[in-house]
């Protein structure tokens, strides 16, 4: 909880997804996507019981979050901390042969949420699940990123179950979604939401949220 304004702190963490084009000089900026669509929905519900952070970064993988878990992470000290982390794990591997390997990423995302809950034993998790669809940058190379995809979205469901975290998944919802319009009207290039895509993100984290902690 915030010292000074008495507010429950909710922190954002993952890649480009998260990121959203936030401005990292002002500390209070969620960017353009889903952390600053949910700040809202919660702001409307809620009204002033929430401090809402966004600390993603775009082009992160698994063990780059890892590696700033302290300043990032434990030093926020997070009531709630939202987590959307695993497709540069693929991608990366795809482009530059610089990925993390599914097996990778389930050990090095266990070691993070354990380590988070070790520093923070009362905060609560939602791990969101990484997705893909067929768009412009990933159609060349789309059974490979469908399927590697689908393996760092059942690791980071593991996680959720070993650790007993809220798990939101969203792979379904970009599937259904993408049978009523193109894929890239909701993903514009297969990774990275439009508008419609982070709205979609936003109502399954809302839904999530008011299931299991409201």
């Amino acid at each position: 909880m915030d010292s000074k304004t008495g507010k429950k702190i909710l922190l954002f963490q993952g890649d480009s997804i998260t990121d959203a084009g936030r401005i990292r000089e002002d500390e209070e900026n969620l960017g353009m996507g889903y952390p600053a669509f949910t700040a809202g929905e919660l702001g409307v519900a809620y009204p002033g019981q929430y401090a809402v952070y966004n600390r993603g970064i775009s082009g992160n993988r698994v063990v780059d979050l890892y590696a700033r878990i302290k300043k990032d992470i434990i030093n926020l000290h997070p009531d709630y901390l939202s987590i959307l982390i695993g497709i540069n794990d693929v991608w990366h591997e795809v482009g530059e042969q610089n990925g993390v390997d599914a097996e990778k990423y389930g050990r090095i995302y266990q070691m993070l949420v354990q380590e988070i809950l070790e520093a923070l034993p009362e905060v609560r998790i939602m791990i969101l699940e990484p997705f893909v669809l067929k768009a412009s940058a990933t159609k060349e190379q789309w059974d490979i990123f469908r399927t590697e995809t689908l393996g760092r979205a059942e690791r980071a469901r593991q996680v959720a179950e070993r650790n007993g975290l809220l798990f939101i998944p969203l792979q379904e919802r970009f599937d259904k979604a993408a049978r009523t319009a193109p894929e890239d009207f909701w993903l514009r290039d297969g990774v990275h939401p439009t508008p419609a895509g982070h709205a979609m993100i936003k109502d399954a984290w809302m839904e999530g949220f008011r299931s299991y902690f409201r």
